[in-house]
């Protein structure tokens, strides 16, 4: 059965429909709350709050996006309440232990990857989200900004100035 079917009826109440929809779509966001969370037991909390509120309000998706942009939009959401709710200082003290934990799950599989971690763990939410977004879930600033809550242009200004700290810190020309 295809995407839009299962969302119809999960729609109207069919809890199986629901229940797949959401099976199909948990690695794909348990990834994605990895990535901006930084933190494995934090992307699992994420995850779950993110599937329990699209429980919740899967009468109010609409398909104009794709399921997973509605997905990800939610848990972008709820990442930044968490983060508002959460110090300063103990934000950037999780930060810290956790890029540690990350770059040892990544040791294995891309060496270069864990340079790209470390400083993307630098950035605030407010630069490293819209940057994950655009070039690792490849979403249109449009997209991003609608799922963030902030304009395009805003996204746009985030996005560069994101890439420019990166290709600094990680000493890469801007040559493509």
């Amino acid at each position: 059965m295809d995407e839009t079917a299962l969302i119809r009826k999960a729609q109207k109440g069919d809890q199986v429909a629901l229940a797949t929809l959401l099976h199909e779509n948990y690695l794909f966001l348990r990834r994605y709350a990895l990535k901006i969370t930084l933190k494995p037991s934090l992307a699992d909390d994420l995850t779950q709050e993110t599937m329990t509120k699209a429980i919740e309000k899967i009468h109010l998706y609409k398909g104009r996006s794709k399921f997973s942009t509605w997905l990800i939009s939610i848990a972008s959401n709820l990442y930044i309440d968490m983060c508002r709710k959460q110090s300063k200082e103990e934000l950037m003290a999780d930060t810290e232990t956790l890029l540690h934990q990350l770059k040892w799950e990544f040791a294995h599989r891309q060496l270069e990857w864990m340079d790209v971690v470390d400083e993307l763990g630098k950035l605030s939410e407010g630069y490293r989200l819209p940057l994950i977004l655009k070039h690792y879930y490849s979403y249109r600033y449009e997209e991003i900004g609608k799922m963030l809550g902030i304009p395009e242009g805003t996204v746009k200004s985030r996005v560069h100035h994101a890439l420019s700290l990166l290709r600094k810190e990680l000493n890469v020309n801007d040559e493509g």
